[in-house]
């Protein structure tokens, strides 16, 4: 049975034909994992790159380093996988080798803003000849639609987003430090993660949850993306908390925001929260199969400027493999949604100095709406 990574490697490829491209080489560690399945752990950061090279009527073949290649074999359906070691050449000469003779001047796709610079330099002094063509447009357009598979996943990342919101909420209270909280998310998240898994199929998906998690507390709540520190609550501070690189299952990720108020809440603060939430209400209200993505952005922007406020951030962005993938929900993006994009749709508002309001969901458009990826109350809550 043809498995859904051969059947994205093969269109890939067609895309490829189409352009006029002998071949790609794929740096991207998540375009990795959507074609090939395997992601590793200690990759470019490590001066250890992965690679993968597609082209039209050839195998695939993934480049690794030979501490990671048994285990890209176990993971991967890709058969042909070349190893190398530390030292020496290490991968250059492995990878120039199959990217063709210096002769050929047909081009060589590449994620342009993914490719390491050690690898690019490399291939443009041994192959000086070849025109590198950035394909991260072919990448993106195949994704943007998720399969029913990806989607079932990514409902079940939304299990994972939800218990650990449900988990954070619980405790919160006055008195409670910061990073206590997203450690509570954090275990809630891996409990919920383990439980959807089962071994030895997934002995190579990790459960856990983790990543620094973003979340301020009390007037910090204006500086959108702090990290939970030691800082303890007090009575009437708004918490904030974003699960944004935090929602992980299957190499899929969310994203999911949620404000809560410590014991009791200002006239002021409930009025920010709830033009956050009209903000969001009204973007979410536009999405349907054939809506630009700038009318959800103005849609929201509408609701900011009713309440009195101004917009500080886009009011979305695409989600999957890829913590951002396109299309956007901002200004000037004329895209139209289709049924199987997912997204991120936020309301945010920022007063310097004072706090914000916040929430943010994931959705899957369909046919006649949307559907909540992570379905969870979205009203102004005092714990």
């Amino acid at each position: 049975m043809t498995s859904p990574f051969e059947v994205r490697v093969h269109l890939l490829a067609h895309s490829l034909e189409n352009a006029g491209i002998s071949l790609a080489v794929l740096s991207d560690p998540d375009s990795i994992a959507y074609y090939g399945g395997y992601w590793n752990y200690l990759g470019m950061e490590f001066g250890r790159p992965t690679l993968m090279i597609v082209a039209p009527g050839q195998s695939p073949v993934i480049v690794t380093p030979l501490m990671e290649s048994e285990m890209c074999a176990a993971m991967s359906w890709v058969g042909d996988i070349r190893p190398w070691t530390d030292g020496g050449r290490e991968w250059r000469d492995l990878l120039i080798g199959l990217l063709g003779s210096p002769a050929t001047a047909t081009p060589i796709g590449i994620e342009a803003a993914r490719l390491p610079n050690v690898i690019a330099a490399e291939i443009r002094e041994q192959l000086p000849a070849r025109i590198l063509t950035d394909i991260a447009p072919l990448i993106a357009e195949q994704r943007m639609i998720k399969s029913p598979d990806e989607i079932a996943i990514m409902r079940q990342a939304g299990e994972v987003a939800v218990s650990m919101m449900d988990a954070a909420a619980d405790a919160i209270g006055p008195g409670v430090p910061e990073y206590e909280i997203a450690l509570a998310a954090m275990q809630a998240g891996t409990r919920r993660a383990a439980s959807l898994l089962r071994d030895p199929q997934d002995r190579y998906v990790s459960p856990l949850i983790h990543n620094l998690q973003i979340l301020q507390s009390g007037t910090d709540t204006c500086m959108v993306h702090r990290r939970a520190a030691v800082r303890p609550l007090e009575l009437g501070d708004p918490v904030y908390l974003c699960f944004c690189g935090m929602v992980s299952f299957r190499n899929y990720k969310l994203g999911f925001d949620r404000q809560f108020f410590a014991g009791a809440v200002t006239d002021e603060q409930a009025r920010i929260q709830e033009a956050a939430l009209a903000a969001q209400r009204a973007a979410l209200a536009t999405i349907r199969p054939g809506i630009r993505c700038e009318a959800v952005n103005a849609a929201a922007e509408e609701a900011y400027a009713a309440a009195g406020f101004s917009p500080g951030y886009r009011t979305g962005r695409s989600v999957g493999m890829s913590l951002l993938e396109a299309p956007e929900l901002k200004r000037g993006e004329t895209r139209e949604l289709r049924a199987g994009m997912t997204f991120a749709v936020d309301g945010g508002i920022t007063v310097p100095g004072k706090g914000g309001g916040r929430i943010g969901d994931s959705i899957v458009v369909t046919e006649d709406g949307f559907d909540y990826l992570t379905p969870y109350p979205r009203n102004l809550k005092v714990l």
